[in-house]
């Protein structure tokens, strides 16, 4: 099923076609606007959620987004011995991929 998210995200890049943002915003995009970055924008952060909304399953996204305010839990997470935190980390790298090629 996450196969056939992505194949859509990129079917979307190759038509030039993005679908408007929904009016509310998703953990990921709400952290991407408050975390004071230089390059955060909403369409850059909307593009982010649509990503992670295609990756990422909600408490994922609530995880990940603890990320942009404080980025020493992404470390805490990444070099975990936990095989959960491990298995967050793969699905959380593939999502940041995903985002670079997809909204970069």
């Amino acid at each position: 099923m996450k196969t056939i998210k992505i194949g859509v995200i990129l079917a979307t890049i190759a038509t030039g076609y993005v679908t408007p943002l929904p009016a509310t915003a998703g953990a990921i995009e709400r952290a991407c606007l408050a975390s004071g970055r230089s390059g955060a924008s909403r369409p850059l952060c909307g593009c982010i959620q649509q990503v992670a909304d295609a990756t990422l399953s909600g408490s994922e996204q609530r995880r990940a987004a603890k990320f942009f305010k404080d980025p020493q839990k992404a470390q805490d997470t990444r070099q975990s011995d936990n095989r959960s935190h491990e298995t967050f980390w793969k699905r959380y790298k593939a999502f940041g991929n995903s985002a670079a090629a997809y909204c970069g």
